[in-house]
């Protein structure tokens, strides 16, 4: 995301531009903050907000198409790359809930 974010305007530079790193720097955190909680409960609700963070970087990208500031191709690009991520981390959710529906049991 930061070689995209540098192709944005420069007026953009702490608007769009730093939404945009950060979600998507903030989406590995949680992961990794999660990870490091050793609790499933811990590391279900960091992924979430990973996710989360995730579907803010796609939000970021369409304003930045609309304005017209990365072209279409680009955007479905970047897009692909972030919705695949999405699914990454419902697959590494629902890992997860199973094990720790395990550990219940």
């Amino acid at each position: 995301m930061s070689a995209l974010a540098r192709q944005l305007p420069s007026r953009e530079r702490f608007a769009l531009t730093d939404q945009l790193v950060r979600a998507s720097r903030s989406a590995t955190a949680n992961l990794a903050e999660g990870y490091g909680r050793y609790q499933y409960p811990d590391m279900v609700r960091f992924a979430r907000q990973a996710r989360g963070s995730l579907y803010e970087v796609l939000d970021h990208l369409t304003v930045a198409l609309d304005e017209g500031y990365i072209p279409k191709a680009v955007f479905d690009e970047e897009s692909a790359q972030v919705n695949r991520a999405i699914q990454v981390v419902n697959g590494f959710i629902r890992f997860l809930r199973k094990r720790q529906k395990e550990k219940e049991d």
